[in-house]
C-alpha cells in the first residue's frame, strides 16, 4: 500500500469578509466596464456628428433655426442639481445608512422623472425633424441615446427604491446604491459634451 499524501493547509480564508464594495467588489468592476462602453458609444456618435459638420456647408442647414435653449437650460440646471441628493444617497450608502439610501433613492427617482419632463419638451424645441436631413438625424440621435441612459438609470433607481423598502437591506443592497450613484454621475457628465454639440456646436461651430 502507498503512503497516504498528506494534506497541507496553504491558508486560512475564514477572515475574509463575505461582502465587499467598491472597488473591492466585482459589481462594481463590471459597472465601470459599462460606462466605458457606453463612453465609447457617446464618442463614436460624437464623432459622426463633427464628421458630417465638418464636411458640410452651413450648420445647420439653410432655413433651419438652431435648437431652442431655455428647455436645455433648465434640464442642465436639474441635472447638476441632481447630484447633491445624488452625492447625499452614494455617502449613505458608503455608510450603510439602510433610513438614508431608502429615502435617497425615492428621491433619486422621483427628481429623474421630473428632469423627464423638460427632457421631452427639448424634442419640440429642436426646430428639426429626424428625418429632415444628415443635421436632423444627428442631432436627434445625441439627445435620444442621452434620454435612452436618463430612463435606464431612472428605471433602475425605482426598482432599487421598491426593492429597499420591501425587503431587508444588506451588504450588497448598500453596494449596489454605491454603484447606481455612479452610474448616475455618468449620465450626468456625458451630458455636458453631448449638450455642447446639440446646442452649442450650431452656433459656434
Amino acid at each position: 500500500m502507498s503512503d497516504a499524501v498528506p494534506t497541507r493547509v496553504v491558508g486560512d480564508l475564514a477572515n475574509l469578509p463575505e461582502t465587499a464594495s467598491g472597488a473591492s467588489h466585482l459589481v462594481w468592476w463590471g459597472n465601470i466596464g459599462f460606462m466605458a462602453i457606453e463612453g465609447t458609444a457617446f464618442a463614436l456618435a460624437a464623432g459622426a456628428y463633427l464628421y458630417l459638420m465638418s464636411q458640410t456647408a452651413g450648420w445647420p442647414p439653410d432655413g433651419v433655426r438652431p435648437p431652442d435653449l431655455l428647455w436645455p437650460a433648465v434640464l442642465t440646471l436639474g441635472l447638476f442639481l441632481s447630484e447633491i441628493p445624488n452625492l447625499w444617497v452614494r455617502r449613505c450608502a458608503k455608510a450603510k445608512n439602510e433610513r438614508g439610501v431608502r429615502i435617497g433613492t425615492l428621491a433619486m427617482t422621483v427628481l429623474g422623472l421630473l428632469l423627464l419632463i423638460p427632457r421631452g419638451i427639448e424634442f419640440g424645441h429642436l426646430n428639426v425633424t429626424w428625418y429632415d436631413n444628415a443635421y436632423g438625424s444627428l442631432t436627434w440621435m445625441l439627445l435620444v441615446l442621452h434620454t435612452s441612459h436618463l430612463i435606464t438609470d431612472i428605471g433602475d433607481t425605482a426598482v432599487q427604491s421598491v426593492w429597499l423598502y420591501t425587503h431587508e437591506v444588506g451588504d450588497d443592497q448598500f453596494a449596489d446604491v454605491e454603484d447606481n450613484a455612479n452610474y448616475w454621475t455618468f449620465v450626468v457628465l456625458t451630458w455636458i459634451p453631448v449638450g455642447a454639440l446639440v446646442y452649442l456646436a450650431p452656433r459656434f461651430g
